[in-house]
Order: structure tokens, then sequence, then C-alpha cells
């Protein structure tokens, strides 16, 4: 398992996180944080992050701790809830995933957002389905 390789896959073959300027910064075995600058096009009608950028941002960061296995397995989501318990405000989110449980098939992670003052603005459970080898 190469983390650096993984971690340059993600930030350049999501295209969707690509142009959405979300970055996988951190990675290690079952643990990754992204990072996504707030920007005007990420707002909603009230000025706040839309949600389904914050979803977008932890289920980023879930797909970076999900690959990044012992197994050198592909991992892709099953499942998810996400919680958001204040406004997306300020200049940038980080989403923190952790896997709590790797099984043959399947994985799950704690995915917590946080805005640039380091207070909880999300958390979730994120479901992964483990792919076998090719």
């Amino acid at each position: 398992m190469n983390l650096e390789n993984i971690k340059e896959y993600l930030n350049t073959s999501d295209r969707f996180c690509v142009a959405n300027d979300m970055k996988i910064t951190v990675i290690s075995e079952g643990y990754a944080e992204a990072e996504m600058p707030i920007s005007d096009n990420k707002l909603n009608g009230l000025d706040v992050v839309q949600g389904g950028a914050i979803y977008t941002l932890a289920d980023f960061a879930f797909a970076g701790a999900s690959n990044a296995n012992k197994d050198d397995r592909r991992c892709i989501g099953s499942a998810s809830n996400i919680n958001y318990l204040r406004p997306g405000t300020g200049t940038k989110l980080k989403a923190v995933a952790k896997i709590i449980h790797a099984g043959r098939k399947t994985c799950l992670s704690s995915v917590d957002v946080f805005n640039d003052q380091n207070k909880l603005i999300a958390t979730g459970t994120f479901q992964g389905f483990m792919l076998d080898k090719q």
C-alpha cells in the first residue's frame, strides 16, 4: 500500500471533488483528512455552505480512509448517515474520517466535519463495500 499514490489518485481522479476544490490532505491506514475552501459557489441561499457540499467533503474523506487499507483493496460507499450540527461558515472546512470497523466485505467509518475555528459542524457514519482485488 503506497499511501501517497492513493492520495494522489483520489486528488486527481475524483473529478467532482477536483471541480469543487476538495483535496485529501492527510492519509494513513484507515484515516484521512479532506479540506475544502469555502467560496461563493458552495453557498446556499442563506449564505452558508450547502449541505450537499458538506456531505461530499465527508464522503471524500471516507474514500481516503477506506481505500488506505493494509489489503490494498478498493472500497465503494454503500450507506451513510450525516447530521448537520451548525451552519458551515468561515474560510474552509475539514473532514476527518476514521475507520472503526474493517471486515472482509464491509467497513464502517466515523466522519467529523469542522470549520476553520475547529468547531464541529457535521458528523456521520459511512459504510463501504470492499471490492475483490483485481
